[in-house]
């Protein structure tokens, strides 16, 4: 074994949020040889949890907004913020706002090294004890619990990277000082999605179908099932299935998978999604209450989720600016908020329309429920008074900082924390969950095998969930209708949680929803009558370059040969 030196793990985790940049970043010489502390089985289990510790939650994600201020579900209120970068097109190979190459390839190179070394910890003392044996036994279970654990992380940077950049180097080795690295080259998106689906197929099997109570937000085999659906669904979608966009780019096989059956890869997605819904023995199931579900960490909707320590920071950022010590942060947009239904009874629901006059007149009356649960709007109810969004009200225009689209976001937000007094609470950011997972198999399904019962029957569980119970959708809707619905369906039911930038990409629908005027609406009051006007709040620009991530530069200069992504 070489005599290499290693990261004490506080401190490395200390220098990883310095925002390092690169996978081949050296180690730090520390008086620790690596023989003295490969053997701690205590060791071990931190080098696990700073693996996971590298999963970024998407709370105040780049520069304090959430990264739906970089699409059409918000805006965010502060404008020095580079989050804006990404709505203006001042972003490029040299300055990502939302650059997670770094952050990524470190997680991989953490993982990597627990999986060269995991078999130096040493349980000789509990082996050769017999009044040990069973906590021997517990722990080689859980070691090799561990090792299919960082497989799976391994795998989930790899798909972080792939929806962002595309075909990236597999890394399954550790590059420590004096390793060349110069000739790394991409491998094709077809193998970067291979590689992920292999890794979940070979964990998935080995982890377990409901973690322990002290396990709770590590990785299950629902997990790895549903990274390898998500994964699957991306691979079968238009754009990495579609070159035509990139201009004679010389290397498709960074972009795009090769040429075949359309048909067969929207299959193995549905049957991916399908896996997860069926397995048994985990008690999956979608939520009592769509509002909670995002203020819990222990669901049976929840496959994945990280959860944060005790902290306010969200609040802060969050909270309507008339509220003491709020800063108005990610706005939702009207882009969004027209997306939910009119409810007209317990059988039909319409689309909003601005150009109905009783919808107009009263925006958000007999809407989808999810929007309330997304969306603090005009007059409601919110930790003892009514926001006040109207020009000259407490959260309206008038106010430094006040929401510039009308509204401000709910979903997350905790009410009961009070600023003055500093309190605080625990906040679960979710990568995964059973909606999702419905609607990854009703959407893949929908392409593989239009009119199957399946797609409208999951379609549906999600809209009348429990606090939710919309109209199921109309009988006898085709392809395409289903999969405007599908679309839709998205949209307001993964509100806030990272999809929709990625899913207007994969679709190539991100000119017509990216790249076009965000909205929004001012309001007026008038005695006890508000009066509602759609507005645009701000030109936005999106370029077909921008289906894809630039690969950093820095990066292209020490790789001799990478390709850039097209057209940047």
């Amino acid at each position: 074994m070489k005599k290499t030196h290693i990261k004490i793990v506080a401190f490395l985790l200390l220098l990883q949020g310095a925002g390092c940049s690169s996978f081949l970043d050296r180690d730090i010489v520390t008086n620790l040889q690596e023989k003295d502390v490969l053997p701690s089985y205590t060791y071990a289990r931190n080098r696990v949890t700073a693996v996971y510790s590298m999963l970024r939650a998407g709370f105040n994600e780049i520069d304090g907004a959430m990264i739906a201020s970089a699409g059409d579900e918000a805006e965010h209120t502060l404008e020095t913020s580079s989050i804006h970068r990404f709505n203006t097109g001042d972003w490029d190979a040299f300055s990502n706002p939302g650059n997670v190459w770094g952050n990524s390839y470190q997680a991989i190179r953490l993982a990597n090294q627990y999986l060269e070394t995991k078999d130096e910890v040493n349980l000789d003392y509990l082996k050769h004890n017999p009044a040990q044996q069973g906590t021997y036994n517990a722990y080689l279970a859980e070691l090799k619990r561990w090792e299919n654990e960082v497989r799976f992380l391994r795998a989930y940077f790899h798909f972080e990277l792939l929806k962002r950049y595309g075909g990236v180097p597999i890394i399954t080795q550790v590059y420590d000082l004096g390793d060349d690295s110069s000739d790394i080259k991409r491998n094709t998106f077809a193998e970067v999605v291979q590689f992920i689906v292999n890794e979940c197929d070979a964990v998935a099997p080995e982890l377990p179908l409901i973690p322990a109570d002290a396990d709770l937000g590590r990785a299950t085999r629902g997990a790895a099932l549903a990274l390898k659906s998500r994964t699957l669904l991306y691979a079968a979608s238009d754009l990495y299935n579609n070159t035509s966009w990139a201009a004679g780019y010389a290397h498709p096989e960074y972009i795009a998978m090769p040429s075949g059956d359309r048909t067969a890869r929207w299959q193995a997605a549905a049957d991916a999604a399908k896996a997860v819904i069926d397995l048994t023995g985990t008690n999956y199931a979608l939520h009592n209450s769509y509002q909670t579900l995002f203020t819990t960490f222990n669901s049976p909707e929840i496959i994945f989720a990280r959860r944060q320590g005790a902290n306010n920071s969200f609040e802060i950022a969050n909270y309507p600016i008339g509220y003491d010590r709020g800063q108005s942060g990610t706005t939702p947009s009207g882009n969004l908020v027209d997306m939910f239904e009119v409810k007209v009874n317990a059988t039909t629901a319409v689309p909003f329309d601005w150009n109905n006059s009783a919808h107009a007149a009263n925006p958000y009356a007999n809407r989808d429920p999810r929007l309330a649960f997304n969306v603090l709007t005009n007059n409601v109810s919110f930790k003892g008074r009514n926001v006040e969004i109207w020009t000259g009200g407490l959260d309206g225009k008038g106010s430094d900082q006040a929401t510039r689209t009308g509204y401000y976001l709910r979903k997350y937000v905790d009410p009961n924390i009070n600023l003055v007094t500093g309190t605080t609470s625990v906040h679960t950011w979710i990568f995964t969950r059973l909606g999702e997972i419905y609607l990854n198999y009703a959407e893949a399904l929908n392409e593989a095998n239009p009119g199957h019962a399946d797609i409208k029957t999951y379609v549906d569980r999600v809209r009348t969930r429990a606090t939710v119970a919309m109209p199921v959708l109309p009988a006898g809707l085709n392809q395409t209708e289903m999969r405007e619905r599908i679309r839709q369906e998205r949209q307001v039911e993964l509100a806030f949680e990272g999809h929709r930038i990625w899913d207007v990409r994969r679709w190539m629908i991100a000119p017509a929803t990216l790249g076009v005027p965000l909205r929004g609406v001012d309001i007026t009051r008038d005695g006890s009558t508000f009066n509602y006007t759609a507005v645009t709040v701000e030109s936005r620009t999106f370029q077909p370059k921008m289906y894809f991530y630039p690969i950093p530069q820095q990066e292209l200069q020490k790789m001799n040969g990478m390709p850039q992504n097209p057209l940047w």
